[in-house]
């Protein structure tokens, strides 16, 4: 029998095309690019890629299509040691599938084929394993089957005392009331600027991380690029967690689910809140020096020795 998961991850699951450097503009013929990389992503897939990456057990629950797509996000799971027993594969659909051409500024353009990712199950299996995981993160709002009925699989893992963490991806109009339904039972609330905005109708990020915690959550991290993170810990406390400076940016694609990941790595390790934010930002400053959902992240100890080395 398996032991149980340290972290459960469940949620949105694709994989993403990493094209880097391209030239925004129409041409005919062919030119050539430094690279071009396939990865697992989403907001549960990439942030299990990343924690296993950091040395947690993991698991992830989500759903690919029974296709090629479908076998290499399971196989690179595999490889990277998470368990993928509860990755559904759904015959008839495409997996969920992201192309992302990056030019030599960095800029992006994300080409996003919805497939099977949002359709995963709410199954028995599914409410066994977020019963007994030590850690949750739960990123499938606006999944089909789980919006309206997550509550439960949160409720009883916060009860039973496991961290609880939540991310946001393409918030749509009924995001704001499953936030509601969920948000009471979810430790850390990690969304992006972007979608903190769009969920409380706040323009001023400090006012809508105290709108977002008067929903119910313990804490709030708004994730905001290059400008660093928005911090409202349990008490009340607002703080700026700076980005730690990297001398080229090359793919930004996964560095929010990096900093969950790294986030919830180091709060596993005992790590306490300011500790857990520095070593978030310095897991999502590897994320961001290469392309694709690892960057060129290699190991817990090698986040943990910049995430010292900025705080020194």
């Amino acid at each position: 029998m398996t032991q149980p998961a340290s972290l459960l991850c469940i949620g949105l699951t694709t994989v993403d095309v990493v094209a880097l450097p391209v030239r925004m503009e129409p041409f005919d013929g062919v030119r050539l690019i430094d690279a071009m990389q396939m990865a697992p992503a989403g907001t549960a897939a990439g942030a299990a890629l990343v924690a296993a990456k950091l040395q947690v057990a993991t698991q992830l629950a989500g759903a690919v299509g029974a296709d090629a797509a479908g076998r290499f996000i399971r196989g690179e799971l595999e490889h990277a040691g998470v368990d993928v027993a509860l990755l559904e594969v759904l015959p008839g659909l495409p997996t969920s599938a992201t192309l992302i051409p990056i030019d030599a500024a960095g800029n992006r353009m994300i080409y996003h084929s919805p497939g099977a990712g949002a359709l995963m199950s709410l199954s028995d299996v599914l409410r066994a394993a977020t019963a007994s995981a030590s850690a949750v993160h739960y990123a499938g709002i606006g999944a089909r089957n789980l919006d309206g009925h997550a509550e439960e699989l949160l409720a009883s893992a916060k009860a039973r005392g496991a961290l609880i963490t939540c991310d946001l991806i393409a918030p749509g109009p009924d995001s704001a009331a499953e936030l509601r339904r969920l948000l009471p039972h979810v430790h850390v609330f990690m969304p992006s600027a972007v979608e903190a905005r769009f969920v409380t109708g706040e323009s001023d990020l400090p006012r809508a991380a105290y709108a977002l915690r008067n929903w119910g959550a313990g804490a709030i991290v708004i994730k905001n690029g290059a400008d660093g993170a928005i911090a409202l810990d349990s008490a009340g406390r607002l703080q700026v967690v700076p980005a730690l400076k990297i001398d080229r940016v090359v793919d930004t694609t996964s560095c929010g689910d990096g900093f969950c990941a790294g986030f919830i790595a180091a709060t596993l390790r005992g790590k306490p809140w300011d500790q857990a934010l520095r070593f978030a930002a310095a897991t999502a400053s590897l994320v961001a020096r290469g392309p694709a959902t690892l960057g060129l992240l290699e190991s817990y100890s090698q986040a943990d020795a910049i995430a010292t080395a900025a705080s020194a």
